[in-house]
């Protein structure tokens, strides 16, 4: 492949032929989200067995007021990783935010779930941000201080070291007083962790094999996805939640340019989901800039909503 050829894939292209080209196959879990992949996870979030998402949408609720002052009303609110913002508004509505900037990677998801949101909050300025938040990222001008907005466990697509490099550049991206409300799913049994990300109706393994189906739309792919499945599984060793794509035959196939094959049983490790106690979680927040000031769980010890502060800025909680 020439080096045109190879700038020419883009990141989705780059990121395919060089995870694919690996001993142990893996793509970033970035690249689910493209329309089909953003729409088929908001089907994922309202699944019986996906208790994240419910969860902390009763926690948004019921600590609202609490959120409001510790949060900071009156800010600008930046929320990464945005999706449909179907917990945004409880937000919104705690810190009384006058502006909102919604920064997802799925361009034509975040159009659709502005014109949703501008519709039902008519007063809203809303700044959205097409762009993926994992890197490096310039805001529009705003007033500050900033709040933050990470909800989902989005955190935990991203290993430890990963996640503390990310939580960094947010408190770079935010600057000095801000905010960071931020969802963290917790450990517990493995049997309801895997069940979250395997659910019965087979919506998550409809995300899963999308990645592949993209895969084929866009980089010109021959992949034979009914020679897959979905797999969910709990590495209790890394303390994540692993989704992988398992070939069920060997198959032969080309993608971003390049021919891979696969052998029975190999697989494609396309998600993590890494899950932190509270020490755990507080360690993620003080080594990456930030001072944990607040955090509220439900009466199950299911997932976790924390408030963060710029280090130094906040009071300890």
């Amino acid at each position: 492949m020439t080096q045109a050829t190879a700038e020419a894939l883009g990141d989705f292209g780059r990121a395919v032929r060089d995870g694919l080209s690996q001993a142990r196959k893996s793509i970033p879990a970035r690249y689910f989200y493209d329309l089909r992949g953003s729409e088929l996870f908001e089907e994922i979030t309202a699944l019986p067995e996906y208790y994240p998402t419910r969860t902390e949408t009763a926690l948004l609720r019921h600590h609202a007021g609490d959120l409001g002052r510790l949060a900071g009303r009156g800010r600008a609110v930046i929320e990464f990783g945005a999706g449909s913002a179907t917990k945004t508004p409880l937000l919104l509505a705690a810190t009384e935010a006058a502006t909102y900037v919604p920064v997802d990677i799925s361009g034509d998801f975040l159009a659709q779930s502005v014109a949703a949101l501008a519709r039902s909050h008519p007063g809203l300025r809303i700044v959205p941000v097409a762009g993926d938040f994992s890197r490096p990222m310039d805001l529009p001008a705003l007033p500050r201080p900033l709040t933050g907005f990470f909800p989902g466990s989005t955190i935990g697509n991203f290993d430890p070291r990963a996640a503390v490099d990310l939580l960094r550049s947010f408190r770079e991206t935010l600057g000095e007083g801000a905010r960071l409300v931020i969802g963290i799913d917790t450990r517990k049994n493995a049997r309801l962790l895997e069940a979250a990300y395997d659910d019965a109706a087979g919506v998550t393994a409809a995300f899963n094999l999308n990645l592949l189906e993209r895969i084929n739309r866009e980089l010109d792919g021959t992949i034979p996805v009914d020679a897959f499945e979905h797999r969910a599984v709990w590495n209790d060793g890394q303390g994540r939640v692993e989704m992988h794509l398992a070939a069920t035959r060997a198959v032969s196939f080309s993608a971003a340019g390049r021919r891979f094959s696969m052998h029975p049983g190999e697989t494609i490790h396309s998600e993590n989901s890494y899950k932190y106690s509270l020490a755990e979680a507080r360690l993620l927040a003080r080594a990456s800039g930030w001072e944990p000031i607040a955090f509220w769980s439900d009466a199950d010890d299911m997932f976790g909503l924390h408030v963060w502060a710029a280090a130094g800025e906040g009071e300890r909680s």
